[in-house]
């Protein structure tokens, strides 16, 4: 019997955040809403928004959220590498979902082509399982000096003989050039497999561009297969030059502002509080922009005591701690939470080596240890005092990952329980917690904005009913709709039935 094999599209960009991720996750909702069983996959993600799979497995946010848009359970085969940037210089690997160590980027670009085999594997047993592979690229195909060994671009799409849709972001200026450029700099193998270009986050009158298309076209000897309007909708992004982290002005009842650390990571945590209409979610990276907010969150960072030690000095730690101080509610998760406590040591040289002063908020000493916690869990938030007394008792659940253990000096109230074992910290107007996803259950969430709301004044009725998995396919079935009107499809599933080999 013949083994299955997928059909593949790829998607590559003419430049980081051309909108690769969102064309590939609304064409894996359109092939899902038409019948055929989609997987995302990406062979080679850099990112520090990460998530943790049911087998305790890390992957890129990104191929989670595609993976969500297919209507299909997460696996580590949809990104066999990730790289989550830990200086400007060097990486966490993460191959299969586990830390290999941390690297050097010239010594990785000399390594990676050993990895050659691992994506090949994981690539075919996705094609093994599924209709239709749609395949992201990363940066631009035609980086020269990263040519060489290349596992992520040109060199993926000819792994699993794919097609190619290029993508250019018109948004950002100089279109026509960004995808002639790119064409012009490819290998003539490499320039067959292009079977189209996009045209993405369009603003104006399509017939002004026109003229443009048909020069492009007989320049490059490829079709414009769509011009993409720039759609309003809201779905997850994992790096740092997501949209929402340009927020920095409240517009809405509830103010809670999140720390924007230079290696800020899972900002993902905040989309549940994010997709209410009365709260304002926005990032702040100076004392001056701070303000005084309903709630600070300290979110999850890379790199916990650089971060920490920024945060003292560009003056927001005094800043935060005055507030707190006059009744602020101030929420840490993961590695913002580490920053809570009394002290973080790191003889590991994990993230450096020696120990860092913290914000002395939460008994508690934090040490670096070489192994990563990577798993779900779910559990229920246990007795709180005071006004945050509303919060107990309810169903919490998210996901773990750190290289962390905390431990605490005295006694204290934790936070939550997970299956008998306690986490967290929470006592007046401080909270702290190593869950991810910490919004995500609808349970604790109403609670937590009721607590907001009444806080404010507010009618806790004009909480939404929706849950997080309801919003996300409404705006998972808005990107859908809105490539589906302004993509040839009848071409795309023509490119994807001819394949990649034929010019």
């Amino acid at each position: 019997m013949k083994q299955k094999k997928a059909k593949s599209i790829m998607i590559q960009g003419t430049m980081s955040n051309a909108g690769k991720s969102l064309i590939v996750a609304g064409l894996c909702r359109i092939f899902a809403q038409d019948g055929y069983k989609v997987a995302p996959f990406k062979s080679q993600n850099m990112a520090l928004n990460s998530f943790i799979t049911k087998e305790g497995l890390e992957m890129g946010r990104a191929q989670v959220v595609q993976a969500q848009a297919c209507g299909v359970e997460p696996s580590v085969k949809m990104n066999p590498i990730l790289l989550k940037p830990t200086t400007d210089m060097g990486s966490q690997v993460i191959v299969n979902g586990k830390v290999q160590g941390n690297m050097r980027a010239m010594d990785y670009f000399k390594k990676k082509k050993d990895y050659i085999p691992v994506i090949k594997k994981a690539y075919e047993q996705l094609a093994s399982e599924y209709d239709i592979i749609v395949i992201e690229g990363a940066g631009s195909p035609a980086e020269i000096n990263l040519k060489q060994d290349d596992i992520v671009n040109m060199g993926m799409a000819a792994i699993a003989d794919a097609p190619v849709l290029l993508v250019g972001d018109i948004d950002r200026g100089g279109v026509f050039a960004q995808l002639y450029g790119t064409v012009e700099l490819l290998n003539v193998s490499e320039k067959e497999r292009i079977k189209g270009l996009i045209i993405n986050k369009f603003r104006g009158d399509e017939e002004i561009l026109k003229p443009g298309l048909s020069m492009l076209h007989n320049l490059c000897k490829k079709k414009v297969v769509g011009v993409i309007p720039y759609l309003n909708v809201d779905i997850e992004e994992e790096d740092s030059l997501a949209e929402e982290l340009s927020q920095k002005v409240c517009t809405k009842a509830i103010d809670i502002a999140v720390i924007r650390f230079p290696k800020i990571s899972n900002f993902t945590d905040m989309q549940a509080l994010s997709m209410e209409k009365n709260i304002s979610v926005r990032y702040v990276n100076k004392k001056s922009e701070l303000g005084n907010p309903d709630v600070i969150i300290l979110p999850g960072t890379k790199n916990t005591m650089k971060d920490l030690l920024w945060l003292r000095e560009s003056g927001l730690e005094g800043t935060i701690l005055r507030l707190v101080s006059k009744g602020s509610l101030l929420f840490g998760i993961c590695g913002g939470y580490q920053m809570l406590g009394e002290k973080i040591t790191d003889v590991n040289g994990i993230e450096g080596n020696g120990s860092i002063r913290g914000l002395g908020l939460i008994p508690m000493n934090t040490i670096f240890e070489p192994e990563k916690t990577r798993t779900q869990i779910e559990g229920i938030t246990l007795d709180a005092l005071g006004s945050l007394a509303i919060l107990s008792g309810k169903k919490i659940k998210g996901y773990e990952i750190h290289m962390g253990r905390s431990i605490f000096t005295q006694e204290h109230q934790a936070f939550a329980v997970f299956k008998g074992k306690k986490d967290g910290y929470w006592k007046e107007n401080v909270i702290g917690t190593y869950l991810h996803g910490v919004f995500d259950e609808e349970e604790f969430r109403k609670a937590f904005l009721k607590f907001l709301f009444q806080k404010k004044g507010l009618d806790p009725k004009e909480i939404s009913d929706l849950t997080l998995e309801e919003y996300h396919n409404q705006q998972y079935d808005l990107l859908a709709d809105g490539i589906r009107s302004h993509l040839d499809m009848k071409e795309v599933y023509r490119i994807l039935e001819k394949g990649g080999s034929h010019a």
